[in-house]
């Protein structure tokens, strides 16, 4: 049994990765639907917390059927990330996580997310600070290092457990390399296989099928795996490797792309309408609309000709216009393979 602290998450937890934009309220009721085990929120600027920034509050606004559900924080100031941490302890999560990871310039420069790979003293102090001020665990999200010559996580890992976190998720790419070429998971198996390192080790990257899972899982030893970008617009990813972990012959022979049937027509529009009617409810329907149109492309992914019925959904200003859309949708491709 795998947990966090005294939260349970079996015997081999799948983890929903925090990504910006992407897991919000909605997303993440779909991703619990369909099987993650723990999950995270956007990331939520430290410095707009103890500001009261409304983007930045609006971010903590979590759901009992969420949980086990942690918030993730960033920033660069060791002062403003205890206070941050404070005020999420005030939101009630399971978990406060740090992001170590984001390489995006805007939090970079800030001396935040990946910024703090290239000062590791930082590092464990600003993790040490917020692990007093909170009695909840506390978890880290990071990468293998700043770039190839400062490959630290495994001594990261050590450190930080030290002074107090109770699991790790570990991207295997450094900062330089952003979301670039291929994982390298060597550096999170020898983290999970380290004899001085006994808390929870997550890997995170390229984790698309179960056949990855499976590989990932044997070679390297970890408790269980982070699914980011392959969860986007394919929020059964989570059922579909457990269904199959469970039973192995559903696995198809090494070199099958992902090892499942598309989601039909019908699960992606159902998927599609319950994403919508939450969106609606979580920001209003002028906002909510909104931010569901950079998800259609990722939901009716590979459906030939989809291009006019996209604009429709895009273009559309109200629930009801966007519910037909969406039925147009069905109507025409409900006969369609999706490939």
């Amino acid at each position: 049994m795998v947990k966090i602290g005294n939260i349970e998450l079996g015997e081999f937890p799948l983890l929903l990765a925090p990504m910006e934009d992407v897991s919000d309220p909605p997303f993440r009721y779909l991703c619990k639907k369909y099987g993650a085990d723990l999950m995270f929120t956007e990331f939520i600027s430290s410095e707009g917390l103890i500001r009261d920034a409304d983007k930045s509050v609006q971010k903590l606004d979590i759901f009992d059927y969420e949980r086990p559900i942690g918030i993730q924080i960033f920033g660069g100031n060791i002062d403003s990330m205890k206070r941050a941490a404070e005020i999420c302890e005030s939101a009630n999560p399971d978990i406060i996580d740090i992001n170590y990871g984001c390489p995006v310039k805007k939090v970079v420069c800030k001396e935040a997310g990946a910024a703090i790979l290239k000062d590791i003293p930082k590092m464990v102090k600003m993790t040490e600070e917020i692990v007093k001020s909170t009695h909840l665990p506390v978890t880290v999200k990071t990468r293998l290092g700043w770039d190839d010559n400062s490959k630290y996580v495994v001594e990261v890992a050590e450190r930080l457990q030290d002074v107090g976190i109770k699991a790790i998720s570990i991207h295997g790419r450094t900062r330089k390399q952003m979301y670039k070429g291929e994982a390298d998971w060597t550096l999170i198996g020898e983290v999970k296989n380290n004899p001085r390192v006994h808390i929870p080790v997550f890997g995170n990257g390229d984790v698309d099928s179960a056949q990855k899972v499976k590989f990932l899982r044997e070679k390297f030893g970890v408790d269980g795996v982070m699914i980011g970008r392959a969860a986007i617009g394919n929020p059964w990813i989570f059922q579909q490797i457990k269904e199959q972990l469970a039973h192995p012959y559903l696995l198809l022979k090494q070199g099958d792309e992902k090892g499942w049937a598309s989601p039909s027509i019908a699960e992606r529009i159902e998927a599609a309408k319950i994403h919508l009617q939450k969106s609606v409810e979580w920001k209003g329907e002028k906002l909510g609309i909104l931010e569901m149109r950079r998800h259609y492309t990722n939901y009716f992914k590979g459906l030939p000709h989809i291009k006019e019925y996209r604009m429709k959904l895009v273009t559309a200003n109200t629930f009801e216009e966007v519910s037909a859309a969406l039925d147009e949708v069905q109507w025409a491709f409900g006969e369609v393979e999706v490939v």
